[in-house]
């Protein structure tokens, strides 16, 4: 503990801070959110901060608290799902084309540039269009068009370890290629992978809340922090700023923070490794 807490500096801990309430508070949101986040009253419309509503009420006179805290599940779900497959998918590609060389190298390279083709949110919107809008159907797409990315900075790595003497030397032993990658190739360009799942994470939360401002991602009368956006403009204009301006600090703050935890896994990663 007491070497990890040197490694990330103290703002490395305060963004580890941040992540570790946002994970609680999600995984936690039917203990510690008061009231149902779909569920308001005409009545209670508008309302400001008070000790029965923390945050206030919206429009519809739902609690913000409440649908902040459950609108962290959908926030940070989509992302990982994203992270999970580009990582996955993305490494894979990259250490294939690598270890073969050739023509399976040129092969995939070709694929993943007919991916470059499409930007990331357009291709969302097409697949949105076909499958109909969904958190879901707007991770998924969005990990197809993060997955050329992801292989491309790795396979740059691993090309230059390729052919380096801790790689040259079990494959004339006769060792298999595919163990040969996973215990030595894969950890030296696992700092690399892990720099960019965080960079991935933050871009995919943005362009995911981007997609549920637009309506095309979670759909009312879900909480996610970008429908929260949406929603509050109204609220805005009103003069009750509360909605939008904490949902899109909680996207802010949490993007920053996960975001400075990777550079500073990734980079003291490297370090070591380099050492």
């Amino acid at each position: 503990m007491k070497q990890f807490a040197e490694r990330m500096g103290t703002l490395g801990l305060i963004a580890c801070g941040i992540i570790l309430v946002v994970v609680l508070g999600a995984l936690l949101a039917p203990i510690i959110a008061p009231y149902d986040p779909t569920i308001g009253s005409v009545t209670q419309r508008y309302q400001g901060m008070s000790a029965e509503h923390w945050f206030g009420t919206d429009q519809a006179g739902r609690d913000i608290f409440s649908r902040l805290v459950w609108g962290a599940r959908s926030s940070l779900t989509g992302p990982l799902i994203v992270v999970v497959i580009t990582a996955i998918f993305g490494t894979t590609i990259a250490l294939t084309a690598v270890w073969f060389g050739g023509f399976v190298d040129s092969a995939l390279s070709r694929v993943l540039d007919l991916l470059f083709a499409f930007p990331n949110l357009l291709l969302a919107m097409l697949a949105i269009a076909v499958f109909g809008p969904s958190l879901t159907t707007a991770a998924l797409a969005l990990a197809v068009a993060y997955i050329p990315y992801s292989a491309r900075v790795v396979r740059s790595m691993a090309m230059r370890e390729r052919n380096l003497p801790y790689i040259r030397s079990p494959e004339l032993q006769g060792i298999p290629g595919a163990v040969i990658t996973v215990r030595h190739l894969l950890p030296n360009v696992a700092p690399l992978i892990v720099t960019g799942a965080t960079i991935n994470f933050g871009f995919a939360m943005i362009e995911l809340a981007a997609l549920s401002f637009l309506g095309l991602g979670v759909q009312p009368p879900e909480a996610d922090w970008g429908l929260m956006v949406s929603n509050g403009q109204q609220s805005l204009l009103n003069g009750y700023p509360a909605e939008s301006v904490l949902a899109g600090l909680s996207i802010v703050i949490t993007v920053a923070a996960v975001g400075y935890v990777g550079e500073r896994l990734g980079g003291r990663a490297a370090a070591g490794r380099k050492a």
